[in-house]
């Protein structure tokens, strides 16, 4: 097998990316249209109770059977056989129906009721959710050789146009009756599941038929022959070192159907491998969608403030998405190729310590920089930007607005958090790691508690406190890390955090002046906004010439290469 496994994943990562800009521009828009035209209740059943559902079936059911079908393939491919992967995937269907079955309860009746003109939908979308899981499960066999052969393409096309018929079939229905909102959203759950199994089994459909062609041409060793059909440049690319494809029919993608040469139907130590992994999935699960489980769970928030919560959060997570989780991402290749785990930093070449103190310091120099800003001018342009978004019914009363302040500070702790952690990943050792593997869970855990109190106290703002809290503590023990690594050199990166006092002053004056402008008119409040933005930049660049300049020279060499 000579597939390019690090190139496709490379591919994937940047598709992935296009695809969440994409989904997420999609979902801003469906869900300013369901503010504006249904009602934040409605978004609240949908993006918060019937998501959280759907995320608790699929994650449970497949999570772990995937990851250890996939150790499995990659490094124990003599002990496993073909036929007990595919029988192992298809453990995921009758897995998803038994678990539909305590999750329609709790759902149905331990978690709080919805309003009476919505009952009848939500036990019907419950319902149509829970068959979409176990119908969407249908095709993870075919998900599972895609992704062990490496069809980065199709897992893209097949997730966009997941997106787009759950899309427009909503958008369709809703738009001729907004009352049955929650219909619709259930009516495109089951019609996006569908899409992915006849997206799936037609590609393997039409791949196999193909590909059987493609091996015949190849041993009649170049003798014309009218029986078999000329292959394309594109579908040889897609045939070309795939000589391990062990499928020679569709069926073969259904349990029990590849001959078994003497194995067993099941793998003992893939179902043991299976096991490890369910216990992980569980805690990952929880520490994901921990928001989500508190908000069902706590009976102080309504879904008009589940609604409001889900939205701000989705806003204030755009500079987390698109700005700082690349720079996070590239920081950590950067330090992982500097900086030796196992060796202390005074026993490693001094001009590679020195400018890996100095990168981190200007990282967090920079990270920590954008975080004051939206800090600084979040406190008087959140009304603006909801009001934007969701009109003047979403603003109403204030909560929104309040959010997304608290949010703002949450950015601001989260860009720090990312860049300091970060490096602590990088450069931890594997003792190190698994110390800190257990902070976080008690972090996690940590977080959960004070959501459930503080939202108890101060509502939906609770769930920030928390996350900041909880930011503040992992961001207290990744700078200890750094302390005590750099301060035997007399190296200080943690300098970066400091914006200086001239940037910091201008951030002060123009943090008072955009709030002086706040209730001014439309073109009046944007105007000085905007001033104050271009101030404040060119504040940091006159502060931190240095830096600007070297940011310069090697934008310049990167277009010259």
């Amino acid at each position: 097998m000579a597939r390019n496994v690090l190139q496709s994943s490379l591919l994937g990562a940047g598709f992935s990316i296009i695809f969440q800009i994409l989904c997420r521009i999609l979902t801003f828009g469906i869900n300013a249209y369901i503010v504006r035209n249904v009602g934040r209740e409605v978004l609240g059943i949908m993006n918060v109770r019937l998501l959280l559902l759907e995320s608790t079936l699929l994650f449970l059911s497949r999570e772990a059977i995937n990851r250890a079908a996939l150790s499995a393939n990659s490094q124990q491919r003599d002990k496993c056989s073909w036929a007990q992967l595919i029988n192992q995937m298809w453990l995921t269907v009758p897995i998803c129906a038994a678990l539909c079955i305590p999750c329609l309860y709790i759902w149905l009746h331990w978690l709080s009721a919805v309003d009476a003109p919505y009952s009848s939908q939500y036990v019907f979308a419950c319902y149509a959710v829970a068959l979409s899981c176990v119908l969407e499960l249908l095709a993870e066999s075919a998900v599972f050789v895609s992704q062990v052969f490496c069809f980065v393409k199709l897992k893209i096309v097949l997730n966009t146009l997941h997106i787009l018929v759950r899309s427009i079939i909503f958008l369709w229905i809703v738009t001729g009756d907004r009352s049955v909102a929650i219909l619709a959203f259930a009516i495109a759950q089951l019609a996006s599941a569908f899409t992915i199994v006849l997206g799936q089994y037609g590609f393997f459909h039409y791949y196999i038929r193909r590909f059987n062609d493609f091996k015949l041409q190849q041993q009649q060793q170049g003798r014309k022959s009218k029986t078999v059909p000329e292959t394309s440049s594109w579908e040889r690319s897609l045939f070309e070192n795939m000589d391990d494809f062990p499928f020679t029919k569709l069926s073969e993608l259904l349990p029990g159907v590849i001959s078994r040469s003497g194995d067993g139907f099941f793998n003992r130590e893939l179902q043991t491998l299976t096991l490890s992994f369910v216990k992980q999935g569980v805690l990952k699960q929880i520490l994901t969608e921990g928001e989500k489980y508190v908000m069902s769970v706590s009976p102080v928030l309504s879904f008009g403030e589940q609604a409001t919560y889900d939205v701000v959060n989705n806003l204030g997570s755009m500079a987390a998405r698109f700005i700082f989780r690349p720079i996070e991402d590239s920081a950590y290749f950067y330090f992982t190729q500097t900086i030796a785990r196992d060796t202390r930093l005074a026993k490693q070449p001094p001009e590679r310590v020195r400018q890996a103190s100095s990168v981190l310091h200007n990282l967090l120099l920079g990270v920590s920089s954008i975080g004051l800003i939206a800090f600084t001018f979040g406190q008087s342009y959140s009304h603006t930007l909801l009001l934007l978004y969701g009109g003047e019914d979403f603003v109403a009363g204030g909560l929104p607005q309040q959010l997304l302040q608290w949010h703002c500070l949450a950015i601001y702790l989260l860009s720090v958090n990312g860049i300091s952690e970060g490096y602590m990943f990088a450069t931890n050792t594997s003792r190190d790691i698994d110390k800190y593997n257990y902070l976080m869970a008690i972090f996690s855990i940590s977080f959960l508690v004070l959501s459930y109190i503080l939202t108890g106290i101060f509502g939906p703002v609770g769930f920030i406190f928390a996350n900041c809290i909880n930011m503040l503590g992992r961001i207290l023990y990744s700078t200890w890390y750094i302390r005590q690594q750099y301060q035997p050199l007399s190296l200080n990166p943690l300098q970066g955090l400091w914006p200086g006092k001239l940037f910091g002053g201008t951030l002060v004056i123009a943090g008072l002046i955009c709030y002086w402008y706040k209730y001014a008119i439309f073109s009046t409040h944007m105007g000085v906004g905007l001033g104050t933005g271009i101030f404040c930049l060119l504040a940091w660049a006159l502060a931190h010439r240095e830096l600007v300049h070297l940011a310069w020279k090697y934008s310049r060499r990167i277009k010259i290469e």
